[in-house]
């Protein structure tokens, strides 16, 4: 949990993706690496296996797989879940430079 502070508490976006190595986490690996090549170093791109970090992902209540969310200054800027295409995360982290 203190590493996650962190990890968040960064003036620049920081967009975390939330998934399970059981499902098709493939998808997202493909998808977070356009986004963090499109970003570069104006925003940080994290993946975080919920099954490895139970604890925080109770905390953070990540029920959905994939769940995705942007931080910036240590607030959550906005959550959601469910499969997102890059273009979209792109956009989204974009509005927090």
């Amino acid at each position: 949990m203190t590493k996650f502070g962190e990890l968040i508490s960064v003036q620049k976006p920081v967009l975390i993706d939330f998934y399970a190595e059981l499902s098709d986490a493939e998808t997202t690996v493909e998808t977070l690496r356009s986004v963090a090549a499109a970003l570069g170093d104006r925003a940080k791109v994290i993946k975080i296996d919920i099954n490895k970090n139970e604890v925080l992902a109770d905390a953070l209540r990540v029920k959905g797989n994939p769940t995705f969310m942007i931080y910036k200054n240590g607030e959550m800027k906005w959550r959601q879940t469910g499969y997102q295409d890059a273009n979209t995360l792109i956009g989204l982290v974009q509005q927090y430079f």
